[in-house]
């Protein structure tokens, strides 16, 4: 596929996206001398990668963006404050310099604004985006499919670093075997180590050791945090860490990403416009897959993790379509449905039931209460996709 075949196209799929197939891509983009983005999706995960005369200038996006981007800050510029409030004063000096409120890829002008006050060096900067690469390409190793897009849209005036894609695609294949030789394919170091059996963990190590281990395993910090923390390699560090949680006295617990200093980071240059759909489930994680995936199909999303509050935020919200969870602390999914069904206002909105279980008992059981459609979890983006589109076109159809 040459470069021209895909800009034709809105979305292009590419079943197992090796190293190879990496290369290639990224190739094809260097020789075009392409200027603009390339935006990559794999389930519910998105990169932006901006480009400047078919070289790589940076990378937005993935599973935790800020994380990663304060993660290489606070490692490379140790003397560099970058608290939150301060971070917020900085972007506000450089909104004003740039006459741009929303500020576009917003970590690397604030790169190149500390660059030009001599806060950081050219290395410095070298060494963030560099890494920031890798750690990226080593999470799209991980995929097997993927979709992308190609946008000639040229965001960033200033090129900070040009970056060969073929030298980071080799580090993080490297990066990635090595994760994969270590026996840790099947864990992902964005995931949190915290003590659950302190009492046998410690029968199990050095004093020393467990005194260390329960300063730095609190559910905080990710094994990549953790990893810049103590200047130690992730492999070997998630190794060391490896026989501890197989005996389950450690466990790896997925945590959020860190508070961005301005709330612009959508990679989307708009807000969402489409129908409202809210999302009622106490589960975070559940929360969010459902907010990334209906938010880049350009629907609003609004959450309610308090089943007890729903039905109020509902009648001030009127949503399009509701996603309930059946299993919740204080209720349960049925008894929600039942309650909405009983009010004018939602008789005839699309209700979605959200479930492990996927029995036909319980999908009895939901028709019964008035629910519309039943979801199984894990979430599927493509379920969910079409499960909404399907129920709100049935839904104008009755108004009409």
């Amino acid at each position: 596929m040459t470069l021209s075949m895909a800009t034709k196209q809105s979305v292009i799929t590419i079943s197992e996206f090796t190293a190879a197939k990496q290369s290639r891509l990224f190739g094809l983009l260097k020789q075009s001398q392409f200027n603009g983005q390339l935006q990559l999706a794999a389930h519910s995960t998105e990169w932006t990668f901006e480009f400047y005369m078919g070289r790589l200038l940076y990378v937005m996006g993935g599973k935790q963006p800020m994380r990663r981007w304060y993660r290489y800050v606070k490692y490379f510029c140790p003397d560099l404050y970058v608290e939150l409030s301060t971070l917020k004063t900085e972007l506000s000096k450089l909104s004003k310099l740039d006459g741009n409120q929303n500020l576009p890829c917003w970590e690397y002008q604030l790169l190149g604004f500390w660059y030009s006050q001599q806060k950081i060096s050219r290395e410095q900067i070298s060494q963030i985006i560099q890494s920031i690469l890798v750690e990226v390409f080593f999470d799209i190793s991980q995929t097997r499919e993927v979709v992308y897009q190609v946008k000639p849209e040229h965001r960033l005036s200033n090129q900070l670093l040009l970056v060969n894609a073929d030298t980071i695609i080799y580090k993080a294949r490297m990066l990635w075997q090595s994760w994969l030789d270590a026996k840790l394919g099947d864990r992902s170091p964005d995931l949190a180590p915290i003590i659950r059996h302190p009492l046998e963990l410690k029968k199990q190590v050095p004093e020393p050791l467990y005194r260390t281990l329960t300063m730095m395993l609190t559910g905080q910090l990710t094994l990549r945090d953790l990893s810049a923390k103590v200047n130690r390699d992730l492999v070997s560090l998630s190794v060391s860490l490896l026989p501890h949680v197989q005996q389950g006295t450690v466990e790896l617990i997925d945590i959020d990403d860190l508070q961005p200093p301005i709330s612009s980071l959508k990679l989307l240059d708009q807000s969402p416009k489409g129908p409202l759909i809210v999302c009622i489930d106490d589960s975070p994680a559940i929360c969010r897959a459902l907010e990334k995936v209906l938010g880049t199909a350009d629907y609003q999303v609004h959450c309610i993790q308090d089943p007890l509050r729903a039905i109020a935020i509902l009648l001030s919200k009127k949503p399009d379509l509701i996603f309930l969870d059946l299993v919740m602390p204080g209720t349960n999914g049925y008894e929600l449905c039942n309650q909405l069904r009983r009010i004018s206002s939602f008789k005839e909105i699309p209700i979605v039931i959200l479930t492990g279980n996927d029995g036909m008992i319980d999908r009895m059981r939901a028709r019964m209460v008035g629910a519309s459609a039943f979801l199984s979890k894990p979430i599927n983006p493509h379920q969910v996709l079409s499960v909404v589109e399907r129920q709100l076109s049935k839904q104008a159809s009755v108004e009409l």
